[in-house]
Protein backbone atom coordinates (compact mmCIF):
# COMPACT_ATOMS: atom_id res chain seq x y z
CA UNK A 1 0.00 0.00 0.00
CA UNK A 2 1.63 3.28 -1.05
CA UNK A 3 1.94 6.27 1.27
CA UNK A 4 0.32 9.58 0.36
CA UNK A 5 0.89 12.90 2.02
CA UNK A 6 -0.46 16.35 1.31
CA UNK A 7 1.40 19.60 1.94
CA UNK A 8 -0.48 22.86 1.64
CA UNK A 9 1.69 25.94 1.30
CA UNK A 10 0.27 29.44 1.26
CA UNK A 11 -1.92 28.71 -1.76
CA UNK A 12 -0.15 25.80 -3.48
CA UNK A 13 -1.13 22.22 -2.68
CA UNK A 14 1.27 19.33 -3.31
CA UNK A 15 0.22 15.69 -2.96
CA UNK A 16 3.08 13.17 -2.86
CA UNK A 17 2.44 9.51 -3.64
CA UNK A 18 5.26 7.25 -2.43
CA UNK A 19 5.60 3.54 -3.26
CA UNK A 20 8.22 0.83 -3.66
CA UNK A 21 10.05 0.81 -6.98
CA UNK A 22 13.11 2.12 -8.75
CA UNK A 23 14.53 5.58 -8.14
CA UNK A 24 11.86 7.75 -9.74
CA UNK A 25 10.80 11.24 -8.69
CA UNK A 26 8.26 12.96 -10.91
CA UNK A 27 6.36 16.22 -10.53
CA UNK A 28 3.13 16.46 -12.52
CA UNK A 29 4.39 13.66 -14.75
CA UNK A 30 7.76 15.33 -15.43
CA UNK A 31 11.14 14.26 -14.00
CA UNK A 32 12.77 16.75 -11.62
CA UNK A 33 15.44 17.61 -14.16
CA UNK A 34 12.80 18.85 -16.63
CA UNK A 35 11.22 21.50 -14.35
CA UNK A 36 11.13 24.88 -16.10
CA UNK A 37 12.49 27.14 -13.36
CA UNK A 38 16.23 26.36 -13.41
CA UNK A 39 16.95 28.89 -10.64
CA UNK A 40 14.81 27.00 -8.12
CA UNK A 41 15.73 23.48 -9.22
CA UNK A 42 18.11 23.06 -6.26
CA UNK A 43 15.18 23.77 -3.95
CA UNK A 44 13.46 20.72 -5.43
CA UNK A 45 16.58 18.59 -4.99
CA UNK A 46 17.12 19.74 -1.39
CA UNK A 47 15.76 16.58 0.33
CA UNK A 48 17.73 14.35 -2.03
CA UNK A 49 20.94 16.28 -1.37
CA UNK A 50 20.39 16.36 2.41
CA UNK A 51 19.37 12.74 2.91
CA UNK A 52 21.43 11.16 0.16
CA UNK A 53 20.42 9.06 -2.81
CA UNK A 54 20.49 5.82 -0.81
CA UNK A 55 17.29 6.90 1.01
CA UNK A 56 15.50 7.20 -2.32
CA UNK A 57 16.97 3.95 -3.72
CA UNK A 58 13.90 1.72 -3.58
CA UNK A 59 11.21 4.38 -3.73
CA UNK A 60 9.06 5.95 -6.45
CA UNK A 61 7.67 9.38 -5.61
CA UNK A 62 5.07 11.08 -7.76
CA UNK A 63 3.99 14.59 -6.81
CA UNK A 64 0.91 16.43 -8.04
CA UNK A 65 0.95 20.14 -7.36
CA UNK A 66 -1.70 22.75 -8.12
CA UNK A 67 -2.72 26.23 -7.09
CA UNK A 68 -0.59 29.23 -6.28
CA UNK A 69 2.14 30.60 -8.45
CA UNK A 70 5.28 28.80 -9.60
CA UNK A 71 7.45 29.78 -6.64
CA UNK A 72 4.81 28.67 -4.10
CA UNK A 73 4.54 25.36 -5.94
CA UNK A 74 8.33 24.93 -5.91
CA UNK A 75 8.37 25.47 -2.13
CA UNK A 76 5.50 23.01 -1.55
CA UNK A 77 7.03 20.14 -3.56
CA UNK A 78 10.11 19.29 -1.38
CA UNK A 79 8.04 19.48 1.78
CA UNK A 80 5.46 17.06 0.45
CA UNK A 81 7.85 14.46 -0.86
CA UNK A 82 10.12 14.56 2.19
CA UNK A 83 7.08 14.08 4.44
CA UNK A 84 5.85 11.26 2.20
CA UNK A 85 9.27 9.61 2.42
CA UNK A 86 9.19 9.78 6.22
CA UNK A 87 5.66 8.31 6.21
CA UNK A 88 6.82 5.54 3.86
CA UNK A 89 9.73 4.63 6.13
CA UNK A 90 7.48 4.71 9.20
CA UNK A 91 5.10 2.32 7.55
CA UNK A 92 7.46 -0.12 5.84
CA UNK A 93 10.94 0.09 7.37
CA UNK A 94 12.59 -0.21 10.76
CA UNK A 95 12.94 2.48 13.42
CA UNK A 96 16.66 2.95 12.74
CA UNK A 97 16.11 4.32 9.24
CA UNK A 98 13.18 6.44 10.39
CA UNK A 99 15.28 8.16 13.08
CA UNK A 100 17.98 9.03 10.56
CA UNK A 101 15.51 11.23 8.66
CA UNK A 102 16.37 14.54 10.22
CA UNK A 103 13.88 17.08 11.45
CA UNK A 104 15.11 20.07 9.34
CA UNK A 105 14.02 18.29 6.17
CA UNK A 106 10.45 17.88 7.40
CA UNK A 107 9.86 21.26 9.06
CA UNK A 108 7.86 23.63 6.85
CA UNK A 109 8.58 27.32 6.47
CA UNK A 110 6.63 29.36 9.05
CA UNK A 111 4.39 31.76 7.17
CA UNK A 112 2.09 34.35 8.66
CA UNK A 113 -0.91 33.46 6.53
CA UNK A 114 -2.92 36.51 7.44
CA UNK A 115 -1.74 39.95 8.42
CA UNK A 116 -3.71 42.89 9.67
CA UNK A 117 -2.95 45.11 6.69
CA UNK A 118 -3.39 42.91 3.67
CA UNK A 119 -3.48 39.42 2.21
CA UNK A 120 0.30 38.87 1.93
CA UNK A 121 2.18 36.43 4.14
CA UNK A 122 5.59 37.06 5.66
CA UNK A 123 8.32 34.78 6.89
CA UNK A 124 8.72 35.13 10.65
Amino acid sequence: MPSRLIHVGKTATAVAHCKRGSVLIKVNGWPLEMIELRMLQYKLLEPVLLLGKERFAGVDIRVRVKGGEHVAQIYAIPQSFSKALVAYYQKYNCEKKKKKNTRPVVVAHPWNTSTLRGPGGRIT
